[in-house]
């Protein structure tokens, strides 16, 4: 039987939970720009002995909080989540055990097998998102296909959703006339973007 990936995507309010972020070198910038990048207003703590220039300088702009000296459990306390980045495998495990103590979720870099959750490809166009997973499998088929997606969604797809979502409220009946009504009004612009190709 074919392998299959029993991810379960969901897209997080970040702005409204706490984050924890482990390390303050290559690993953790990397995470902390691409998690910045989704998301300009996450609620982001991060805890290192050292931080890169640019590091500080992303974590100044986005609002987060630096916390410079060695990690502690206490610094798990009211966070939702766990990022560890560190180039430490031990104490990368080691907050990965104290997370799970605390049933947090935790994303361990470069380890798939102590991570509850990846922080895959993202293709972002104003109001529509798309998250790409391999399950770990590989990074660079990831970003080809989000390359793929940035180049094939239309500019002006914010201003079609903001339309439809207009066009949503001014629809009247029960749940199936409201979902039969924007499915054929979504059909029509499927219609008309292949009558253009």
């Amino acid at each position: 039987m074919e392998e299959r990936n029993e991810l379960y995507p969901v897209f997080l309010k970040v702005n409204k939970l706490n984050i924890l972020v482990v390390g303050g070198g290559a690993v953790g910038h990397e995470k902390l720009h691409f998690l910045f990048k989704s998301s300009p207003n996450a609620n982001v703590e991060i805890v290192a002995k050292w931080f890169l220039p640019e590091t500080e300088e992303l974590a100044k702009k986005h609002g987060a909080k630096l916390i410079k000296g060695r990690y502690r459990r206490k610094y798990l306390k009211k966070k939702h989540f766990v990022i560890a980045a560190t180039n430490d495998p031990k104490l990368n495990k080691r907050v990965h055990r104290d997370a799970k103590k605390r049933y947090l979720l935790a994303n361990i870099a470069d380890t798939p097998d102590l991570c509850d959750f990846y922080m895959g490809g993202i293709v972002n166009k104003g109001h529509v998102k798309i998250a790409i997973s391999t399950n770990g499998k590989s990074p660079t088929a990831a970003k080809r296909l989000r390359q793929f997606f940035e180049e094939v969604i239309p500019e002006n797809i914010n201003q079609m959703v903001e339309n439809l979502n207009e066009y949503r409220s001014t629809i009247k009946g029960d749940f199936d006339e409201k979902v039969n009504q924007m499915n054929k009004i979504t059909e029509s612009l499927k219609a008309k973007k292949e009558s253009n190709d």
